[in-house]
């Protein structure tokens, strides 16, 4: 029995395609930098030994770049709530990129953004991230001074301190 018309024709076409096949583009695994425990530790023992130095006690807090503690410390004589506000601020300056206060200007431009309702996010000054070069591989917070602006100053010496191993 010979193949119809409409078969014989799709065997013809079958066997003169060529067929091409796509290779993915270069897939590569991500390449970055992350925080040591050690440079987290240093950071927040600085923190805390500036604020103590100007008179202030606080918690200080350090965040990976998912946002993850790596390291966090109740100072002496805190306040049971400066160890979860140091870790909401860092985590909030770590989430977006920015000093922790950079989320209040925003809020108080547009309260409608909602922002403050995410989940350990807050509001306060207090964290900056932390970077290697443009990439923000984490943040740090502390909560205690009385003020945001010197609980950031803190942070600041604690960052600054480690500079040199940021690259």
């Amino acid at each position: 029995m010979q193949p119809s018309g409409i078969r014989r024709a799709a065997i013809a076409l079958a066997s003169t395609c060529t067929f091409v096949q796509v290779a993915p583009a270069s897939a590569q695994l991500l390449s970055h930098k992350d925080l040591t425990a050690s440079i987290a530790m240093t950071i927040v023992q600085t923190a805390i030994e500036t604020c103590k130095a100007n008179g202030y006690a606080v918690s200080a807090t350090v965040v990976g770049r998912n946002g993850e503690i790596i390291v966090q410390v109740r100072g002496d004589d805190t306040g049971p709530h400066t160890i979860e506000n140091s870790f909401r601020k860092a985590y909030t300056a770590r989430t977006f990129r920015s000093p922790s206060g950079a989320l209040v200007d925003r809020v108080k431009a547009d309260p409608t953004l909602g922002l403050i309702h995410l989940t350990n996010v807050i509001a306060n000054q207090g964290a900056l991230p932390i970077k290697v070069g443009d990439e923000v591989i984490g943040a740090a917070g502390a909560s205690g001074a009385p003020g945001g602006e010197k609980d950031e100053a803190c942070v600041k010496a604690g960052i600054d301190k480690v500079a040199d191993q940021l690259k």
